[in-house]
């Protein structure tokens, strides 16, 4: 439950070596003691708790009887039923069980390969923890909808991480509580377009093209995705925040790139276009006005319709009538595969004979800054951090009939527009875009690893 956060903190974790039980150790910070807790696996294979004890005047202590309790579990042998809870549903849910004989998206198939073990895994935890209304939800995640899928398994987990209580009603997919917060979420995603103007991909290469792509094509796609959700109703006529879900709570769309993919020679165009989104939303863009003697500065002016192939559509997704009812559009451009692979690899999951490197671009806090800082890191590195949340980007509605209070989303980007500029509040290291390369060691004609 998202409230036990409020008065404990999670200490120390322990496991036996095949990971059949886990320990906790945890500080409860009203009485400034400390309790031990032993988590095994329910029915469907979900870890819950099974034992637990408090009122442990130190840490040491509870380590000790918790260590103890461990090892008495495993010498005595643990029991089939032991982390049995009698409330688990009749079967799991499980993503990776190929039932039908549809032809697998290839990124579902690519899970197979040796190098995505940590990916697969880690959507094999999570797949019991879910309950989605779509009875379909399996199926097109292996086979039509694997990046919308995708997404949404991301922001599941994002939530859960930030604290949040998350149900997946019908419609919308998600509604998060936390004590004192709760709202919505509907998931879309740009998908590549197969007809109409948009159907011409711009493939910009130079600078210039990159920008005219960043100004007018991208808002489209953008503004294609946004208002479908926007002007959407159900059978009864109600759009989602008039529904009994959602009405009268802060309502956010969650939006992520997925229009053109990635190859071995390119990047996927969520590792650059998410620029073009706050202009769009917010219909400002800025320039450089130069002065004499050389020097200039940025100045913050009321973006122009984005125009593509005789097709035009204003700017400003905000001031869109019917915008007002929602509260923020949520991005990132981490709902992929390589996520899945980091956050697996961060839990333990490493598989034989791979190296993982992380680069991209970390936000610059100068005030001078126009590009990020460049990185690269060893992702099995016992210094390497990273978190579900760690790419989230919050674009907060400066005239939201409900808006969402920022400590909602607290620890992620959060961007504010209020007098006639962008303000926002960034964590230390945020990662603005990266991709990560998947390295497999090979052998030589001698046998050995190269």
């Amino acid at each position: 439950m998202a409230v036990s956060r409020l008065y404990s903190g999670e200490i120390s974790y322990w496991s036996d070596q095949e990971e059949r039980i886990l320990g906790l150790i945890s500080l409860d910070y009203t009485d400034q003691d400390f309790a031990w807790m032993i988590l095994a696996r329910d029915r469907i294979g979900r870890f819950r708790c099974c034992k637990l004890d408090t009122s442990i005047s130190s840490e040491p202590r509870a380590t000790e009887i918790l260590l103890r309790e461990m090892a008495k579990l495993v010498r005595d042998g643990i029991p089939a039923d032991f982390g049995w809870q009698g409330d688990e549903p009749n079967a799991p849910f499980d993503l990776l069980s190929v039932t039908h004989g549809e032809k697998l998206h290839p990124y579902f198939e690519a899970l197979s390969d040796d190098g995505h073990m940590p990916a697969r895994v880690a959507l094999k935890e999570i797949g019991p923890w879910l309950a989605p209304s779509d009875p379909h939800f399996v199926r097109e995640f292996q086979t039509t909808a694997f990046d919308q899928r995708i997404w949404e398994l991301y922001l599941w987990a994002a939530f859960r991480e930030l604290g949040l209580d998350v149900t997946q009603p019908e419609a919308p997919d998600f509604s998060c509580r936390a004590p004192g917060i709760a709202f919505t979420v509907e998931a879309t995603a740009v998908s590549p377009s197969t007809s109409g103007p948009l159907a011409v991909h711009p493939e910009p290469k130079t600078p210039e093209q990159q920008a005219e792509f960043l100004k007018h094509y991208m808002p489209m796609k953008f503004g294609s995705s946004l208002t479908s959700k926007l002007n959407k109703k159900n059978a009864a006529g109600e759009p989602y925040w008039d529904r009994p879900e959602t009405r009268g709570k802060p309502f956010i769309i969650a939006i992520a790139d997925f229009h053109k993919p990635g190859d071995l020679q390119n990047f996927g165009s969520m590792t650059y276009s998410h620029s073009a989104l706050w202009p769009y939303l917010y219909g400002r863009r800025v320039v450089f006005e130069t002065t004499e003697g050389g020097g200039g500065y940025w100045r913050m002016v009321r973006g122009d319709e984005h125009i593509y192939a005789g097709k035009s559509i204003p700017t400003g997704f905000f001031d869109l009538p019917g915008a007002e009812n929602v509260s923020a559009v949520l991005f990132s451009n981490a709902g992929t595969l390589p996520k899945f692979n980091r956050m697996g690899l961060r839990a333990g999951f490493v598989p034989k004979n791979h190296m993982y490197y992380r680069q991209g671009y970390r936000y610059d806090p100068s005030p001078d800054a126009y590009v990020g800082i460049p990185f690269q890191e060893d992702v099995l590195s016992p210094k390497y951090e990273e978190y579900w949340s760690d790419e989230l980007q919050l674009f907060h509605n400066p005239h939201a009939r409900n808006p969402i209070s920022p400590e909602a989303f607290g620890g992620i980007t959060q961007y504010f527009f209020k007098d006639g500029d962008l303000h926002s509040i960034m964590p230390e290291n945020a990662v603005i875009a990266s991709f990560t390369a998947v390295i497999r060691l090979v052998g030589n004609e001698d046998g050995k690893v190269a």
